[in-house]
């Protein structure tokens, strides 16, 4: 029996959400008294390999087909399900990204087992019991839920977990899994990512905007506070369907779900449909000249502004500190 992790590369370079996934997945090994291994798909050096070490990973399968070099929901789900049979993995941990929320009900068909995503907490092993806390609800809610399979799949929340160092000499070793011609009936041929800019799923503090900037022309202040705070941006559901900004920026209920340490609100009144997409965030602060914004009611900090006010006066004392 063994704990098995996916560790999803981009580019050959592995993200923050992978090591917290690699620390969780460690934690729940040493719980179970067991070793850790975690599976790498894709083109990715020796050394990034090897740093997987250092969060817990004492063996490190390596997949390196050229038909697998872009990300193919089935035929990953199927490695990956076939790696936890070499290992004999009871256990199976990926972080609940993009790909993560499309790989882990995959897997956990194949393996037939126990599924549970959006996972906020180790599990709780008391009295012979696997349960797990959970977001719910659109993170409205937490809720606990009991794997009784004998296998298990844990999709980890981003920013839940955090990044925990326990150093161990990684093992790495190719592996070669049957690949189906059927598992490869969609192909992914070209992949267009954002430059220059914190991932939106994975940054711990998000500058996020809505109407209330009136339009793409103001959003200069937005991006020049999110650099100074090292954050990404991110805004509502109007403002990318009014093509003020990409698509892939738009957080809430239809969109991108985050979970950052810090998210900012600015000009954003705070639909349901907004807030389900935010509210896992550990500390919210709400900019808006609306004293009766519903976003005043769950943010931790408010500040009732027009934003054209607010956030300059933000960035100038940000200067003045970093000065």
């Amino acid at each position: 029996m063994s704990v098995l992790v996916y560790v999803e590369q981009i580019e050959g370079k592995f993200k923050k959400s992978v090591f917290e996934a690699v620390s969780y997945a460690k934690a729940i090994a040493d719980k179970l008294g067991t070793t850790l291994t975690a599976i790498s798909i894709g083109n990715v050096p020796e050394s990034e390999l090897s740093a997987l070490g250092k969060y817990g990973a004492s063996s490190v399968l390596n997949v390196a087909a050229e038909e697998l070099k872009n990300f193919v929901n089935q035929a990953y789900a199927s490695v990956i399900a076939e790696a936890a049979a070499k290992e004999s993995a009871d256990v199976v941990v990926l972080s609940n990204s993009f790909s993560g929320k499309g790989l882990s009900p995959r897997i956990a068909v194949k393996l037939k087992a126990g599924l549970v995503d959006g996972a906020v907490d180790l599990p709780d092993l008391e009295g012979g019991k696997f349960a797990v806390k959970k977001s719910a609800f659109s993170g409205k809610a937490f809720a606990v839920t009991e794997i009784t399979a004998a296998k298990k799949v844990i999709a980890l929340s981003p920013n839940a977990f955090g990044v925990k160092e326990s150093p161990v000499e990684a093992v790495i070793s190719s592996f070669s899994p049957a690949i189906k011609p059927t598992d490869l009936t969609a192909i992914v041929k070209e992949i267009v990512r954002a430059t220059n800019k914190v991932s939106l799923p994975d940054a711990e503090i998000v500058v996020s905007a809505g109407r209330g900037l009136k339009g793409p022309e103001n959003w200069g202040m937005i991006e020049e506070l999110a650099d100074l705070l090292g954050a990404a941006t991110a805004c509502s559901k109007p403002v990318s369907y009014a093509d003020w900004r990409p698509h892939a920026e738009h957080v809430g209920q239809t969109g991108i779900t985050i979970s950052p340490n810090l998210y900012i609100a600015i000009g954003i009144s705070g639909a349901i449909q907004h807030l389900a997409g935010v509210s896992s965030s550990k500390v919210i602060v709400v900019i808006n000249k609306d004293p009766e914004a519903p976003f005043f009611k769950v943010a931790d900090y408010g500040i009732v502004g027009d934003a054209f006010d607010v956030v300059p006066k933000l960035i100038e004392a940000l200067k003045a500190h970093k000065a």
